[in-house]
């Protein structure tokens, strides 16, 4: 059976400033485990696709990209910029639809991505 990727843990350097981005960048909510750890909620099942963990000053990796799914790459990228996030590549058009990435408070880097569909 193929394994596929179900969970994704961001470093930040405050989880209190990454959770409000993240709320109003992208509508997230979540699970609180005390001040070292966030749980990010998946709407979808009422469990969890991710977490935010405190951890300031780690590097970041570039290797690796998040895509986050969107009906709406727009009001997307409104919401991300007017969050407070930085625009790493712009919007383009690509053979599957069209995306954007950004950078959170923290320097984590994302992707948005609106399918063709």
């Amino acid at each position: 059976m193929p394994h596929v990727i179900d969970y994704i843990e961001l470093a930040v350097d405050d989880l209190e400033q990454s959770k409000t981005f993240y709320a109003k960048a992208l509508g997230w909510a979540f699970n609180d485990y005390g001040p070292d750890y966030a749980g990010i909620q998946d709407p979808r099942t009422g469990g969890e696709f991710g977490g935010l963990s405190p951890q300031p000053g780690a590097s970041r990796g570039e290797s690796i990209l998040a895509l986050i799914r969107t009906d709406d790459a727009d009001a997307a990228l409104a919401s991300v910029l007017d969050a407070g996030g930085r625009v790493v590549v712009a919007m383009h058009d690509y053979p599957g639809g069209r995306r954007f990435t950004f950078a959170d408070p923290s320097g984590n880097v994302l992707g948005v991505y609106e399918p063709a569909e």
